[in-house]
């Protein structure tokens, strides 16, 4: 654009041109509202204060306008889910002239458990206000717990009380959780009598009552490990009933375990009636019509003494529910009140191993067990352990969740006993078993310079032994292995007569004859005569050689008889 000679743009004064400026720059800056309101339409503001409730599965959205009388101002909110980032039209939330709406989960795609985001805006006409965004919530955590259904039914001197879950059978919100409520009932029949009851089963028998009386409860429900409570029920009121001809139904029902069977007994006044007994796992009592699941305990059907038996193996590890009513003829009694029985209460639990062992002088280890590698196999015991000195009856008690320690603090040489036994404890039952065999040992000698002085001479008394043992043991081996043997003959005629006879020979006969050859014989003529003759010479030698290192008495005996004989005869030779 070219300017004039005024300084303006085509002709337009340039006061007009700032003006037209000032406007463009006003509308790009303006918010939605102010762009409607220039653009012809009505200035809305979008609402505030929103908030949101949520009770079982329905939703409350209100908030607060600004719009004044006389406008025609509606409202509309959406709702994005976790799944999706798109945002989609609330059921039951679309131009609505008040300040609140209701929407159900129902009408919806919202998982209670995921994030979700509202928002909401003003429409009038064609002309809408700013959205107004809520933060991110779940469902589940901010929902409250809407008030239970209860109905009521009279029996003789008894109530029923059935029970609806929150938010009806149909609940997405309590889906997962129905079977998770707990229920506080409180029955009155005036100011000053008031009881309340705990259940988690939604059907619940109140007795006994008084008869023809009117008593009211009402209910609250709660979810188990939550601090979350319900509304409370509306208030129900109900009479009881008299029938003088039915019979009183058993009452203080008791199930307790002994060896291998459980115990049923319950007190009756009447005389002259049958009593039936049933049982019910608590898993079909929390449905609604658990009534035909009932079953009749065997060995318990049609029992005169108020009390039955049934093997243990009848019910296997877990939660039952109990009932007795009795009969005469035609006339029954109600059932009695319901006893729940959980059967790892009654579980026998044996008694447990315990091994003692001294560490040192002041010390001893206990190891404690089950004697099975099944026993106490689901929970962790904790062992009480009883301790004394043999020779005392003072007793000390020790609570051990070990089953390895050590008891310090004890005297040396001194014999401990010790027995021990096992206790199981759970959130609804506490057992413990009988005391298991007694145990003894010694600790270990003391520092004392007595038991040093002791030890010390032990210690030389068995060296000393050994040294002798092994002196004993050499001289045995050499005695068996290398025995002394008889000297050679050439050396013999230096030994004394009465040295040979202690040492070499065992007869005296023997050694006269081998003196009187000696003695006899002239060494001359002997030795010209055999180098002659050639007879005795290997005789003589063998007697007179060097030594051989072997020696034997047999063989001089043997030489030596035959050198007499040789000689015997050659002396003759040589006289004649």
């Amino acid at each position: 654009m070219a300017l004039d000679a005024s300084g303006g743009i085509g002709g337009w004064p340039r006061r007009m041109v700032a003006l037209l400026v000032v406007t463009a720059l006003v509308l790009v800056a303006a918010p939605p509202w102010v762009l409607s309101a220039a653009a012809g339409g009505t200035h809305l503001k979008p609402p505030h204060d929103v908030e949101v409730s949520i009770t079982d599965d329905t939703f409350t959205l209100r908030w607060a306008g600004s719009s004044g009388p006389g406008r025609n101002v509606t409202f509309s909110a959406d709702y994005q889910t976790f799944e999706t980032n798109n945002w989609m039209k609330l059921p039951g939330c679309q131009y609505i002239a008040s300040t609140n709406c209701d929407f159900s989960l129902l009408d919806t795609n919202i998982n209670v458990y995921d994030e979700i985001k509202l928002r909401i805006r003003a429409e009038e006409g064609n002309s809408t206000s700013p959205w107004h965004e809520l933060d991110a919530f779940i469902p589940q955590h901010e929902a409250r717990i809407g008030p239970p259904e209860v109905h009521l039914e009279a029996e003789d001197k008894a109530i029923i009380v059935s029970i609806s879950p929150p938010g009806g059978k149909d609940s997405l919100m309590w889906a997962m959780d129905k079977s998770r409520f707990n229920y506080s009932v409180v029955l009155w029949k005036s100011a000053s009598d008031v009881q309340t009851f705990h259940t988690v089963y939604p059907r619940y028998r109140i007795s006994p009552l008084s008869p023809e009386t009117t008593y009211c409860v009402k209910v609250k429900a709660r979810l188990l490990l939550q601090r979350r409570p319900s509304v409370e029920s509306p208030l129900r009121c109900v009479n009881t009933t008299e029938n003088a001809d039915r019979l009183p139904a058993p009452e203080n029902l008791q199930v307790s375990g002994k060896d291998q069977v459980y115990v049923l007994q319950w007190n009756y006044t009447h005389e002259n009636v049958t009593f039936q007994a049933q049982w019910l796992s608590t898993y079909w009592k929390k449905t609604a019509n658990h009534e035909a699941k009932w079953a009749p305990v065997r060995s318990c059907e049609n029992v005169r003494a108020a009390q039955c038996a049934f093997p243990r193996s009848t019910f296997s590890r877990g939660l039952y529910l109990f009932r007795v009513r009795a009969s005469c003829g035609n006339r029954t009694s109600a059932w009695s009140q319901e006893k729940e029985f959980d059967t790892e209460s009654q579980a026998a639990v044996p008694p447990p191993l315990t091994v003692l062992k001294a560490v040192n002088s002041s010390s001893l280890r206990v190891f404690v067990g089950p004697q099975s590698k099944a026993g106490h196999q689901r929970y962790l015991p904790t062992y009480e352990i009883v301790l004394w000195e043999h020779t005392s009856n003072v007793e000390k008690t020790i609570t051990e969740e070990r089953a390895d320690f050590i008891i310090p603090n004890l005297k040396a040489l001194t014999v401990y006993c010790v027995k021990a036994r096992a206790l199981l404890h759970t959130r609804k039952w506490n057992s413990r078993s009988e005391f298991g065999d007694t145990v003894c040992e010694r600790t270990q000698p003391g520092d004392s310079p007595r038991a040093w002085l002791t030890a010390v001479t032990c210690t030389v008394l068995g060296v000393t032994f050994a040294l002798c043992a092994l002196q004993g043991l050499r001289r045995l081996v050499g005695y068996v292995f290398f025995p002394h043997r008889a000297p050679p003959s050439a050396i013999d005629q230096y030994i004394s007569e009465q040295s040979l006879k202690n040492i070499l020979l065992s007869t005296s006969e023997e050694q006269t004859e081998k003196c009187f050859i000696i003695e006899n014989i002239d060494t001359i003529a002997l030795v010209e005569e055999t180098s002659r003759t050639g007879e005795g010479h290997k005789t003589y030698n063998s007697q007179t050689s060097e030594d051989s290192g072997n020696y034997s008495n047999d063989d001089d005996e043997t030489s030596g008889s035959r050198a007499s004989g040789d000689l015997g005869q050659e002396g003759a030779a040589w006289r004649e």
